[in-house]
């Protein structure tokens, strides 16, 4: 029989991303226009602003379900063999989560940010283009490039969150936060984690919609933030920045606000 836990955390997750994923749509589609090497304004401005959101609706709740089953679980084991619940273990936690996660979230990001930045007509013609020109590999491109991105980002965001709702929990005199509480920590950890990985943003965002067969589309990481760097200095690396740090405060308010309620009602 399924672990009551592991249940709740897929069913809380998949609520949790669902519900930020469509409601700050917008958002993150003017973040993908501002880091697009084509620029802003052609690759679509602030028209169509809602293109792509039929695979980022698809994919949102199997991937935060699958991050937070493996996050949840992976604690749960280390804290049965003895290990401390600490910010280590948080780290470890969600790194494994972010790898997992980003076996459906790489697919889903390529043909969500070509939709967004107007590379393509439909989800199913931008799959079918993938496949025919790359392969079936071609849906991961930039499968290291958003790990490298994801681990970092949730190594400083989830321990700063867990140390958030502490801090609220003694305050409290050991209640547990609620979830407006939590919602606010989830806001404050996520804002302050989406500045500081911009430039690892602005190198996914750009190796998924480079051309295939271009050097660009075969371009690391590092190689890609070199060119960028070069290219437009700091305020390239840090393009959109600013809707990338509003979606994901806004988003983790959401996130863990609506995390934390599906499980206080799940568990009632």
């Amino acid at each position: 029989m399924p672990d009551p836990a592991f249940i709740s955390s897929l069913v809380a997750g998949g609520c949790a991303g669902t519900a930020v994923d469509v409601s700050l749509f917008p958002l993150d589609t003017i973040k993908t226009r501002l880091q697009s090497s084509q620029g802003f304004w052609k690759a679509g401005g602030f028209s169509r602003i809602y293109a792509g959101i039929g695979p980022a609706a698809a994919g949102s709740a199997p991937v935060a379900a699958l991050f937070f089953c493996t996050y949840d679980s992976v604690k749960k084991v280390a804290k049965a063999n003895g290990v401390g619940d600490g910010a280590n273990l948080h780290m470890f936690a969600a790194s494994l989560g972010e790898i997992t996660a980003c076996l459906i979230r790489v697919p889903v990001e390529i043909v969500k940010q070509r939709r967004q930045a107007s590379v393509g007509n439909s989800s199913l013609e931008i799959v079918k283009s993938v496949l025919r020109s790359e392969g079936p590999l071609g849906l991961y491109r930039g499968y290291l490039t958003t790990v490298l991105r994801e681990i970092p980002f949730s190594l400083i965001q989830f321990p700063l969150w867990e140390y958030l709702k502490t801090q609220v929990r003694i305050k409290n005199n050991g209640s547990d936060p609620s979830p407006g509480e939590s919602a606010v920590c989830g806001a404050l950890a996520g804002g302050f984690s989406a500045a500081v990985t911009t430039p690892l943003d602005v190198a996914k965002t750009r190796i998924m919609l480079a051309p295939s067969h271009t050097p660009q589309a075969s371009y690391g990481i590092f190689k890609t933030l070199k060119v960028v760097g070069g290219e437009s200095g700091v305020k390239g690396l840090f393009a959109g920045v600013l809707p990338r740090t509003m979606w994901i405060s806004i988003g983790g308010a959401v996130f863990f606000g609506v995390y934390e309620k599906v499980i206080s009602i799940i568990e009632k």
